[in-house]
């Protein structure tokens, strides 16, 4: 930890360059902003979060490029709203998706539905309403729970029984 006195104000010049921009940029505060949205997808337990940004076309999960995600089977999972929408949507995108909680096929429903819902969600606030419009049937129309949560939760135990509904053995003897 720092000592506030040690750090030094915004006004302050940490480097004099001559004639630099991006030194001038930082001084004064008038850098461009970065378009970007931030978005959860859920499913039972499991949590992914995903952060889109104007960029080249890359989506990691976890700092890992999707391609590598595992189990094989699973990965079209992730890959469904590339797929149903094309390649060129997401080309001027990158996704970087953080996921955490529940299980394999959980996080990767998780992740499938962040992805859907962060392009949404793009196009909505950066470009036009009738491209997300576009967008958003194509996706509802091929799968609903791209961009719907599955309310199914996991039932709590009750007592009287080893689980939520099986009821312990009665005996009249």
């Amino acid at each position: 930890r720092i000592p506030h006195r040690c750090i030094p104000s915004h006004r302050t010049e940490f480097i004099s360059i001559e004639g630099s921009s991006f030194i001038t940029a930082i001084q004064t505060g008038t850098m461009a902003p970065i378009q970007s949205v931030q978005v959860f997808g859920k499913k039972k337990t499991a949590t992914a979060c995903a952060y889109a940004k104007q960029g080249r076309g890359l989506i990691k999960v976890n700092g890992q490029p999707v391609e590598n995600l595992e189990p094989e089977i699973m990965r079209l999972k992730v890959f469904e709203p590339v797929l149903v929408l094309g390649q060129e949507r997401f080309s001027n995108l990158d996704i970087r998706i953080r996921v955490k909680g529940g299980g394999l096929t959980a996080q990767i429903y998780a992740i499938r539905s962040a992805i859907a819902k962060s392009i949404v969600a793009y196009y909505a606030k950066y470009v036009d309403e009738s491209s997300k419009n576009e967008i958003k049937q194509a996706l509802v129309g091929y799968d609903r729970s791209l961009l719907v949560s599955d309310p199914r939760r996991c039932e709590a135990k009750k007592y009287g029984g080893r689980t939520a509904r099986a009821r312990f053995q009665k005996s009249y003897r």
